[in-house]
């Protein structure tokens, strides 16, 4: 959630806003029921002095002015309770408004909307258009991927992932969380269950709801990314100094909707609504949050660097940020059945905006503030297995499994089929 003094204030501060590319005329609706909100504050405030002035004066009051004096303080306190009902109304409605308002653009934040992001750089290569057989036809070649039974009982983008994809999948997330581990991460394996609350406190909801499964009425919300458990874990708590950075490295089975995306990615297990996925979650004093964020980026590249694929690192542009994230990289692997690079990690800085809503503070020397949270994905798994699918398959058919991988899964090549 934002500062609205600083909106309210900070001309650079609006202006990261609506780079963003907010709904027409928000900010300045917010701006002005913040006005209103005030001068309803004020309001209450002289109302409450006057109630104050007036209980003092029955108390020194003759007998005979006692009764006028009690009838002026009680209509005093009428005239109070309906003011403060105006404020308290005016505090929830600027409330629901402001969880509208996105977190500024960071100025390094380059402008624009989706594909317009700027490349930070390109790495591995040389680059290969086309592949012995493209990741869904390989994957159901080998026995690995079976959708047609999945589509029956589930739906469209729903799979069995089967025979050693599985323990592929098992190897990628004890590799990675292995990595994560030995750069000072805690391992967590949380709940996928969470309360509406928890949505809106981790910077989700309202502007995702579309994206988020129900379940139980509404009651509980399946989450798309261990990144929303993880931001609760220190929820309304005041950190030590010492202790920061705190990082998480959370495991968990992922859902999504994916509305939108109708006609796109509908082969393979590219894009599908239940994936697993291995999440990095940071809490850092403010001071050094650019810092750490540059240090999560070069996490995420070390683990595609190991896998051998090759890559590019995207500043995400303004209008293609989500809410929360003031500056965001992807990371986007080569895809050779497309030609393309296609998206495969990111990694956000979220500065203070959903402490804000969480209540995550810092002990410093100078009182408390919020701290600053940050998270990047180490490993989307499905995902991750269409690139290797595509990249390592062998002249002869084969799948040659990735070296890094192989002390986990148990073997290094998987004969043809098909």
């Amino acid at each position: 959630m934002i500062d609205v003094r600083k909106l309210r204030d900070d001309p650079d501060f609006r202006r990261g806003i609506e780079r963003k590319r907010v709904r027409p005329g928000l900010v300045d609706a917010v701006l002005a029921l913040d006005e209103r909100r005030r001068a309803a504050h004020v309001a209450v405030q002289e109302l409450r002095t006057e109630q104050n002035a007036a209980s003092k004066a029955i108390g020194r009051a003759a007998a005979d002015e006692r009764p006028a004096r009690i009838e002026a303080a009680a209509a005093l306190k009428a005239r109070l309770a309906e003011e403060e009902a105006v404020l308290d109304q005016l505090e929830a409605e600027l409330h629901e408004l402001v969880l509208q308002v996105p977190n500024p653009a960071h100025e390094s934040v380059p402008d624009g909307g989706e594909d317009e992001g700027d490349v930070v750089r390109v790495v591995g290569g040389p680059l290969r258009d086309g592949v012995g057989r493209p990741h869904a036809e390989f994957g159901t070649q080998f026995g690995w991927v079976e959708r047609e039974v999945a589509a029956e009982m589930s739906g469209s983008r729903f799979a069995y992932l089967m025979g050693e994809a599985v323990l592929l999948e098992f190897a990628l997330v004890q590799w990675a969380m292995s990595k994560l581990v030995a750069e000072g991460f805690t391992p967590v394996v949380p709940p996928v269950l969470v309360r509406e609350q928890a949505m809106i406190e981790a910077g989700f909801f309202p502007t995702d709801k579309h994206q988020v499964y129900e379940v139980d009425g509404g009651e509980l919300f399946l989450v798309g990314t261990a990144e929303v458990p993880l931001s609760l874990l220190h929820r309304d708590s005041i950190l030590d100094a010492d202790a920061l950075p705190v990082r998480y490295a959370g495991f968990s089975t992922c859902f999504r909707r994916e509305a939108g995306t109708a006609g796109k990615d509908t082969h393979g297990i590219f894009r599908v609504h239940q994936f697993d996925k291995v999440e990095m979650f940071v809490y850092t004093d403010p001071s050094s949050s650019w810092e750490e964020h540059d240090r999560m980026l070069a996490i995420e590249e070390s683990i595609l660097n190991g896998l051998g694929l090759p890559y590019r690192v995207v500043n995400i542009a303004a209008g293609d940020l989500g809410n929360p994230a003031a500056k965001k990289y992807d990371i986007e692997v080569w895809l050779p059945s497309e030609g393309r690079y296609r998206e495969l990690t990111s990694c956000s800085n979220y500065l203070d905006y959903s402490a804000r809503r969480l209540k995550t503070r810092l002990r410093t020397e100078h009182g408390n503030e919020l701290v600053h949270t940050l998270n990047g994905t180490a490993c989307a798994i499905a995902r991750t297995l269409t690139f290797l699918f595509e990249h390592h398959q062998e002249p002869d058919g084969a799948f040659r499994v990735p070296e890094v991988l192989q002390p986990y899964c148990g073997f290094n090549r998987v004969e043809p089929r098909g």
